[in-house]
């Protein structure tokens, strides 16, 4: 039974971006914002330092890779001091991919107050009090949701004020809205500016960090060649052995600040250990290697790090 998770009530709501998405990518500088930690060294020297408060950053791959893992460590991490890279605040999580994950979080909780007793004064503070889950079943849903996040930073009376929004995932609400025709693609990418405006304008308002997941299709080449359309620094993404490009196509890319893409080879590492019981018997652990590249970003350079999942979290691989 889940006691530690509150959900957040929602009125319905329709907003407008006023702004271009272009204006947004120029005139905000990620470089003298707060850096959310990963929670993970190597992660965060890829990442220059972490994710990015007043910005919107994009975590592209498909299913198993680890993009959830990596958005429920974030919220955990959220809650550390900003002198240990958090941002001494909670996180509200929209997950529209059911269900949604909650022994993951739980166990990754019990890892985090283990590895983190100082930041927490009463023993009784559990880390899952400070990350709030609010389903999500389709896009305007989000919007009821989205209309009442203003009201519930200013009113809040938490002890820590919300500093992280993941939307996990985005496409997931776009996967039987909208048909493909001129009519409903022009729907859609209107949806997409309402969508990446109003987390912007709340990103800058309040100084929050931002993370939105997408999944991946695979690549078809088209007569126009579009389906190829390099965007940002990788010529080609590929994983697990496939070529794949990001869902939601160009529109959508242009709504979000930074893009990094995961993914998930078929070398694994192994790793030997030795059981403490009685029979003094070893096992053998295997793990997917994952590595996340910088596919696009305003304030990082290209680069690309290795990392695995194991049950404390997420862990480098140098």
């Amino acid at each position: 039974m889940v006691k530690n998770v509150i959900f957040v009530k929602t009125t319905s709501f329709l907003v407008s971006a006023s702004r271009s998405i272009r204006v947004f990518l120029l005139s905000q500088s990620p470089t003298t914002s707060l850096k959310l930690t990963t929670g993970c060294e190597t992660l965060d020297a890829c990442l220059h330092g972490g994710f990015p408060c007043n910005s919107l950053t994009e975590i592209v791959a498909e299913s198993g890779c680890g993009k959830t893992q990596l958005c429920l460590q974030l919220s955990l991490c959220a809650q550390l001091p900003i002198s240990n890279g958090g941002l001494d605040g909670s996180a509200l999580y929209l997950h529209s991919e059911f269900p949604f994950p909650f022994r993951r979080l739980h166990q990754l909780s019990r890892s985090f107050h283990l590895s983190n007793p100082s930041i927490y004064a009463d023993h009784n503070d559990n880390p899952c009090d400070h990350v709030f889950i609010q389903n999500v079943h389709n896009v305007d849903h989000l919007f009821d949701v989205m209309s009442k996040i203003e009201s519930f930073v200013k009113n809040s009376k938490t002890r820590l004020p919300l500093k992280l929004i993941v939307l996990d995932s985005v496409a997931a609400l776009f996967r039987s809205e909208f048909e493909n025709t001129p009519s409903d693609l022009r729907k859609r990418a209107s949806c997409f500016f309402k969508i990446s405006g109003k987390l912007k304008q709340l990103a800058n308002r309040f100084g929050l960090a931002v993370v939105i997941t997408n999944q991946v299709t695979d690549f078809v080449e088209s007569s126009d060649g579009l389906s190829g359309l390099r965007i940002g620094n990788l010529r080609c993404l590929y994983s697990s052995g496939r070529r794949v490009v990001p869902a939601l196509g160009l529109a959508w890319a242009n709504c979000v600040n930074s893009r990094v893409f995961i993914s998930r080879s078929d070398d694994s590492i192994c790793q030997e250990r030795r059981e403490d019981d009685e029979s003094g018997s070893s096992y053998v652990s295997r793990r997917a290697r994952r590595r996340l590249d910088i596919v696009f970003s305003p304030y990082l350079p290209a680069s690309s790090c290795e990392f695995v999942i194991t049950g404390e979290g997420i862990c480098g691989v140098k």
